[in-house]
């Protein structure tokens, strides 16, 4: 058992001590990729639907063209902003206020969100469903923003 604990031991130190970074970079490439997809029209499947709920939150003052080209800059700021890790307060409520525009189209656009409202979700549905993940991600980075540690071992442990 003891080797079993020592190998335990510094995989789940090495885990503590990178996991947030691997974190914070890979939902940076997510973003940084989806958002240059955006910049080419055709290549995002996410780019008629995401067009027509931004000109509808803006009660037609974006086109949906421009409402994509917008979304297609934000998610790329978001995505460096994460792969650098500067400004991470700032690209978070970025992230934030992007996702609680991603999920409008579940409840202005249902019939196309879900074959079956809300159960049986089509392709474009599970696209914005999946954003949950993206959301729990930024609150895991957001919660060490300031400095806060992820340990290998509980508090317990580490008081005796």
């Amino acid at each position: 058992m003891r080797s079993y604990d020592r190998i335990d031991t510094a995989l789940t130190t090495w885990m503590a001590r990178n996991g947030i970074r691997f974190l914070r970079i890979s939902l940076g490439v997510v973003f940084l990729w989806f958002g240059v997809l955006k910049f080419f029209p055709g290549l995002s499947p996410a780019q008629t639907l995401a067009g027509n709920t931004i000109s509808i939150l803006s009660f037609g003052l974006l086109t949906p063209e421009l409402a994509v080209f917008i979304l297609a800059v934000w998610e790329c700021l978001i995505g460096i902003g994460l792969i650098v890790g500067y400004l991470l307060r700032a690209t978070l409520l970025l992230l934030w206020l992007q996702m609680l525009g991603t999920i409008t189209p579940l409840f202005l656009f249902p019939e196309q969100c879900f074959t079956v409202v809300p159960i049986a979700p089509t392709l474009e549905g599970q696209y914005i469903i999946k954003n949950l993940v993206l959301v729990t991600a930024g609150l895991v980075i957001g919660a060490t923003v300031r400095g806060g540690p992820f340990t290998a071992r509980p508090p317990s442990e580490d008081a005796a």
